[in-house]
């Protein structure tokens, strides 16, 4: 008898642990699934640049609020959305000690800048980055006020919103 309550706490423990969703490692397709934007789409002039490398995605560049600019990004498309049960963005980062900003666009996005927020700091040594989605703003009220995650259609990672110097690594991209 005691050996199936072992085996039946084996199997409680394992239908209670949070799955996890693995959206990027950065192997040799992510070129493909990840694409660098610049303000100056919008007549901004910071500049910069995205490079996949076996220790993932690098974003570097200079920032400037010069002329109503003020970001660097890359983008990943996510046509079917993320687990309707995930409850955290995490992140595998480094970087030069600044804040970068992970957007969500939804569905429910009707303008390039209707988004869900969320901000980190990226320090010198890899660590990991939990950013809850319930903790992500959203940037207008033509957004659903809680975040659902089926609805994401695209994960943006931004140097955005000051004048500085961005250089950031992400080694990994999941959702719990």
């Amino acid at each position: 008898m005691r050996v199936w309550a072992f085996i039946a706490m084996i199997f409680a423990g394992a239908a209670m642990a949070e799955p996890v969703q693995m959206i990027e490692r950065f192997d040799a397709g992510a070129n493909e699934r990840w694409r660098y934007i610049g303000d100056n789409v919008m007549g901004g002039v910071s500049s910069g640049t995205a490079q996949v490398t076996p220790e993932g995605m690098h974003l570097s560049g200079s920032v400037s609020t010069d002329n109503n600019g003020g970001f660097i990004q890359v983008r990943r498309d996510f046509p079917d959305g993320l687990a309707a049960d995930a409850s955290a963005l995490v992140l595998k980062v480094r970087g030069n000690g600044e804040r970068y900003t992970v957007f969500l666009r939804t569905r429910q996005a009707l303008l390039p800048w209707h988004n869900y927020k969320a901000t980190f700091v990226a320090g010198a040594a890899w660590s990991e980055v939990r950013l809850e989605l319930s903790a992500f703003e959203r940037s207008s009220r033509v957004l659903r006020q809680k975040l659902d995650p089926s609805d994401v259609k695209s994960i943006g990672l931004a140097a955005y919103g000051a004048d500085y110097e961005a250089d950031v690594w992400v080694g990994e991209v999941r959702v719990e």
